[in-house]
């Protein structure tokens, strides 16, 4: 059974910190890109930031760049999303997802981050 479980979202203000993780379990995680995405109240699933399986190369949307940092741990199956200096712009639902080499997609259930100014 696959599973994306995230965790480490809440409530920070406005310039503060929080780290998600997606633990992940139920199919070859070492081999699949990894992504993060977020919803805000109100707007579509925008796309946040990928890291490919090997060679861990990171693309960020132009919105979080140089504030914030996609990484996994293939030996815990576990992709973290650092966020730095957030805003309240940032406040949002953030989903975990994952593409396979067979190019199946699995999504968790999400984690919500609120920003507040």
């Amino acid at each position: 059974q696959v599973r994306l479980v995230e965790s480490g979202g809440g409530l920070v203000e406005s310039g503060g910190s929080l780290r998600l993780s997606c633990a992940a379990s139920g199919f070859a995680f070492g081999s699949s890109t990894m992504s993060w995405y977020r919803q805000a109240p109100g707007k579509e699933r925008e796309w946040v930031a990928t890291i490919r399986s090997t060679g861990g190369n990171t693309i960020y949307a132009d919105s979080v760049k140089g504030r914030f940092t996609i990484s996994r741990d293939n030996a815990k199956n576990t992709v973290y999303l650092q966020m730095n200096s957030l805003k309240p712009e940032d406040t949002a639902v953030y989903y975990c997802n994952a593409v396979t080499r067979s190019y199946s997609t699995y999504w968790g259930q999400g984690t919500q981050v609120t920003v507040s100014s």
